[in-house]
């Protein structure tokens, strides 16, 4: 029986007719995404979903979806969209996050241009009937220095167009490299000097818990006086209401924004301010991405349904069937070991070296060195997944590498990541044990035996007396259950490690705590997905 899809969103006939062509049953349903209950009432019918934005993936909806393999989404958000419920369900969920990448950043030139001459007020003014020649005037583009936040995707192609523009483009980005950034023609530097520097800045990175408000109060008190701010990329980036005081005493000149902390955004602080503009999240809104988004989510589902073939999944890794009946559990080590690295390291990634051992060696490694590098790189972009990370590792300069051997030691097979960066290398080793649990079995060459935890806490420490002590009463006087307690050292009053598998956050206090003691060289709390 052919596989049967159902689109619940407005898509193009053209992405509709290769579900067609390619042998697959689908109903075109492009208003079904708005009626909740209906769209429960048929969703067990599929093995596939074709969406946008207008169609909610909840649980009640997934509880129905009994024949449900796959969600496609037509564009890069997933917000609508359950994921974990979807795990769970055994759905897998897919995006596409390539297909409106030079539209966005075209908007963001857009609006660079509309706020440096103000374009939509004179317009406005103009049809009024005025002709206020000398009320608006503008600055030129060429030779003023842009600032980019973010140099990844979106941002490089951002960078690409202002050098084109005869634009001196300075970049903010912990994961661009020097010789990355020097072959892109930017100049790349710190946040603090980028913000003296730049007459227009704009901001393409993710919001998470690192760049939420990135442009703060302090920061844009650090701005130069007469700066243009642009925000294509996420609402939540810039404290809004800050901008418009900064706006409103003229220390910035202007600002233009397609994104907003709160959306529909029905009201906000900078509305009718003089030289705002503002867009309703339209950085994707053109016939051609649209089109592109459509036609991509149409090939990748039928890809899946008909061949098992997985590209852009956020929930499961790049791996036929078979593979992923053997390769389960040494992916999330993979992704641990990755996800270890990524959150000890701040500075940028020059290279990632991968040693595969044993019957680690012998398994898909395209698919394990994506776990790896998603894994490192999730700390700074939680929206990277196991097909991208290596197309943004490519991007910011990052060079991987790998080494297959024979099984050499005690394990029938382990994984060695090591982390490369202008100041240090850091590696950790890893394997999986007979009972498919991954272990870490090696930090900086200290051999440990460590059950990985959703919430553990490293430490490093002078080897001496009192560290176990230490750690146990403080975390009995935080009320924090050790689950797993892991010691290691190099030598005999050399240097030691140690890992606390525990069942909830170490708490700050507890942390600072631990720090009063005098007795640790370094407390990092540590978050994995073990689910």
């Amino acid at each position: 029986m052919a596989p049967k899809v159902l689109v619940s969103d407005k898509l193009s006939e053209t992405a509709v007719q290769i579900f067609r062509d390619r042998g697959i049953d689908v109903d075109f349903m492009p208003d079904l995404g708005k009626d909740k209950d209906k769209l429960a009432e048929v969703i067990g019918q599929y093995d596939g979903l074709a969406i946008r934005s207008a169609t909610k993936v909840t649980p009640t909806i997934l509880e129905k979806a009994d024949k449900l393999k796959v969600i496609g989404r037509a564009g890069i958000g997933t917000d609508n969209i359950d994921k974990d419920a979807a795990s769970k369900k055994g759905v897998i969920v897919m995006n596409t996050p390539f297909g409106n990448m030079i539209t966005t950043a075209e908007h963001a030139i857009a609006m660079m241009f509309a706020v440096a001459r103000q374009i939509p007020e004179a317009s406005t003014s103009t049809h009024a009937g005025k002709w206020e020649k000398s009320k608006f005037m503008g600055i030129e583009l060429t030779n003023k220095t842009l600032g980019v936040i973010g140099a990844g995707n979106i941002g490089g192609i951002v960078c690409e167009r202002a050098l084109g523009l005869k634009m001196k483009v300075v970049a903010y980005d912990p994961y661009l490299g020097e010789e990355k950034a020097a072959q892109m023609g930017v100049e790349k530097v710190e946040l603090d000097e980028l913000l003296s520097r730049a007459d227009f800045i704009t901001l393409h990175v993710p919001l998470t818990d690192q760049t939420r408000n990135i442009l703060s109060r302090e920061n844009l008190a650090k701005t130069k006086k007469g700066v243009r701010i642009i925000n294509c990329a996420r609402g939540g980036l810039v404290d809004e209401d800050a901008l418009a005081e900064a706006l409103q005493s003229g220390h910035v000149a202007g600002a233009a924004f397609d994104v907003f902390s709160e959306e529909p955004a029905k009201e906000n602080a900078l509305f009718n301010l003089p030289n705002v503009v503002c867009t309703p999240h339209l950085g994707a809104a053109t016939t051609e991405a649209q089109e592109n988004v459509a036609l991509q989510v149409a090939e990748q589902i039928s890809n899946y349904l008909l061949t098992g073939a997985v590209e852009n999944a956020l929930n499961m890794p790049s791996v036929t069937a078979e593979e992923a009946k053997v390769m389960g559990p040494w992916i999330k080590l993979a992704g641990h070991l990755g996800g270890f690295i990524g959150q000890m390291t701040d500075e940028p990634v020059k290279a990632i070296n991968i040693l595969y051992d044993g019957v680690a060696a012998e398994m898909n490694l395209a698919a394990l060195n994506c776990a790896v590098v998603a894994g490192i790189m999730k700390k700074f972009n939680p929206e990277v997944n196991m097909v991208s990370a290596p197309v943004v590792a490519k991007e910011r300069g990052i060079k991987i590498s790998t080494t297959n051997q024979d099984k050499s030691g005690a394990f029938e097979g382990y994984i060695k990541v090591t982390v490369v960066t202008d100041k240090r290398e850091r590696s950790i080793g890893g394997t999986v044990f007979s009972d498919g649990k991954p272990r870490f079995i090696q930090i900086k060459g200290i051999n440990i035996d460590a059950e990985i935890g959703a919430h553990m806490l490293y430490t490093t420490n002078e080897d001496v007396p009192g560290i176990i002590g230490a750690l146990g009463q403080t975390m009995g006087e935080n009320n924090v259950n050790i689950a797993n307690f892991t010691l290691g050292r190099s030598e005999a009053g050399g240097e030691a490690i140690a890992l606390l598998y525990v069942d909830e956050p170490v708490p700050a206090e507890a942390r600072a705590k631990l720090a009063e003691t005098g007795l640790f060289t370094q407390i990092k709390p540590l978050v994995f997905d073990v689910a």
